[in-house]
């Protein structure tokens, strides 16, 4: 089992930044491909980022290329999400998540999920 907890957002104007941070406990020995996906009321749980074990390997949705980085420190058991350049459409709940297999944007492949941390962009 995995706990992972995120932390970070809240209220940013549009054109900011802000940054994400999600710590892993307890079976953090395991090499899990790491990845945030975010959402918004009525719709769908929507992929953003993710980067492998190692953090040689990292993608990201077409809607945040360029503006977001994803980052992890295993020594840490730590991944973040660095978000600048916000839009208004940037609004969702943020989620991390974690798998044992290859990089996914398919959230079904992901077994353990963070309660979420809401990030709201004013324009």
């Amino acid at each position: 089992q995995v706990q992972l907890v995120e932390s970070g957002g809240g209220l940013v104007q549009a054109g900011g930044s802000t940054r994400l941070s999600c710590a892993a406990s307890g079976r953090t020995s395991s090499r899990y491909v790491m990845a945030w996906f975010r959402q918004v009321p009525g719709k769908e749980r929507e992929f953003v980022a993710t980067i492998t074990w190692s953090g040689r390997s990292t993608f990201y949705a077409d809607s945040v290329k360029g503006r977001f980085t994803i980052s992890r420190d295993n020594d840490k058991n730590t991944v973040s999400l660095q978000m600048n350049s916000l839009k208004a459409e940037d609004t969702a709940v943020y989620y991390c998540a974690a798998a044992a297999q290859m990089p996914t944007m398919d959230p079904s492949e992901y077994a353990y999920w963070g309660q979420g941390t809401q990030v709201t962009v004013s324009s």
